[in-house]
């Protein structure tokens, strides 16, 4: 990868914005075919919400991590790479606090709730899974009831279901809190859909066991890593794009130390960071009224490292629920080969806002309480504490993905990606399979490289 010292300019066949998954698998695409490219990274490092760190000795996944059966583009790109896999740790019980606030032990998909509440929730994951059958997670827009259904809210729609509270919540989580990390009243029907049709059914959303499947030993910013090792020299780190002027003829993008003149260029960055970007001439009307309709979630990651995993003892496996708790989710995370045990909890949408305005300390020992609701009171005296708070990341502002509010999936969900003159769209959050998911980023990275090759060799 290189470092520039002075301004320079270059020239490629192909300048693409963004070193994540989705940037670098495009460029690698490119560079096979026979084009050159030069990929232009805003960051000190490559790959994006993909982050692999070692915070206090502890080797921590930041950002993204899991491996789901689905995810084959994904799958593909880690077997290529040579990376190995391994399945997340989930022998023993889980654990379910209801609404009292009584912890249950159980096993299997079903929370230990009332057998009335198991069978609203079981009767409306069937009608969710038949409803969710008839999207194509490309084109969820195209669904003859697509403006209904992206004109209530998630909740709202729930709610108009049944009465059951404590069914509305544990069925509501699974793509609120747990995937758009948003309220449900604030994103629709219809994208709710979409992020259950990404993964096959809603069925495997709400399956922890399938959506959660596996780790890549050594963490999957490797995959990111190592796509850009390839690229060699032509990965230019801390360069910011701050214009890209465009034309029939091809672009200019121009970061802090170097402008890159090209035929075509791939934004592969997250839509809520494209104003980060001067165009000229600026993008089209639509554009710009897309993007007024799109919105980072935000989550917090909370990485807990004890000396041993103390809840195996217990012959609990460490996945743990609630739609009441601070944490409303929390796994074993422990580390291939690690003695060490790692707990990694979830604080999601009003929850993170809310612990947002305590101090660190209080914030800390919140989370914790929040852990030790599960797992018994050994979880509030971690050796390595750290929290994950990709809002404060200046070039990704929120987690885990961009998603549409109220009314704007089935207006503006068509010209996600739409090509503008030579400039091609590729990120996670604009995929249908593998939504808002690494997988999701390789299949646009993959999408833009081919359009922007049949159009070189037309």
């Amino acid at each position: 990868m290189s470092e520039l010292t002075d301004f320079t300019e270059t020239t490629r066949d192909v300048v693409v914005i963004g070193a994540g998954a989705a940037g670098l698998t495009a460029a690698n695409e490119l560079r096979k075919a026979g084009l050159s490219v030069a990929v232009l990274e805003a960051r000190d490092r490559v790959g994006g919400r993909l982050w692999t760190d070692v915070i206090d000795g502890a080797m921590l996944e930041i950002g993204g991590q899991w491996v789901s059966p689905d995810q084959d583009a994904l799958k593909e790109t880690i077997a290529e790479l040579g990376l190995e896999t391994y399945s997340r740790y989930r022998e023993g019980d889980s654990v379910y606090v209801g609404p009292s606030g009584e912890m249950s032990r159980f096993t299997g998909e079903m929370f230990p709730v009332a057998p009335e509440t198991e069978a609203v929730i079981d009767e409306l994951t069937q009608r969710l899974d038949a409803m969710v059958a008839e999207i194509d997670p490309d084109q969820p827009w195209a669904h003859p009831n697509a403006a209904e259904w992206d004109t209530i809210s998630w909740d709202a729609w729930l709610r108009q279901q049944t009465d059951d509270d404590e069914a509305v919540r544990n069925l509501a989580f699974a793509t609120g809190s747990a995937m758009l990390t948003k309220p449900t009243h604030t994103f629709s029907l219809l994208q709710s859909l979409l992020m259950a049709a990404s993964a096959g059914s809603y069925s495997n959303l709400v399956d922890a066991d399938f959506i959660l499947d596996k780790r890549v030993v050594g963490g999957l910013q490797q995959v990111p890593v190592l796509l850009a090792e390839r690229l060699g020299d032509d990965v230019f780190l801390g360069q910011p794009v701050r214009t890209l002027e465009w034309s029939d003829a091809g672009v200019r993008a121009v970061a802090d130390g170097m402008s890159v003149r090209a035929r075509a260029a791939v934004v592969a960055l997250a839509p809520v960071l494209y104003n980060r970007i001067s165009f000229v001439p600026a993008l089209p009307r639509r554009q710009h009224q897309m993007h007024q309709h799109i919105s980072m979630g935000f989550v917090i990651k909370v990485h807990a490292v004890y000396d041993r995993p103390f809840w195996r003892e217990q012959g609990l496996s460490g996945t743990a629920f609630s739609p009441y708790e601070v944490c409303h989710e929390a796994y074993d995370n422990t580390n291939h080969g690690d003695e060490r045990g790692t707990l990694v909890g979830f604080v999601s949408d009003q929850q993170a806002d809310d612990v947002f305005t305590l101090s660190a300390e209080e914030r800390k020992t919140r989370i914790l309480e929040s852990l030790s609701h599960y797992y018994g009171p050994e979880a509030l005296d971690p050796v390595v504490y750290y929290e994950s708070d990709w809002g404060s990341e200046e070039w990704t502002r929120g987690a885990y993905a961009a998603s549409f509010d109220l009314g704007g999936l089935h207006r503006y969900g068509a010209d996600l990606r739409s090509p503008v003159g030579p400039i091609r769209f590729a990120c996670s959050d604009m995929a249908g399979a593998g939504y808002q998911h690494v997988d999701g980023a390789i299949r646009m990275g993959r999408l833009a490289a081919a359009d922007i090759l049949a159009q070189v060799r037309s």
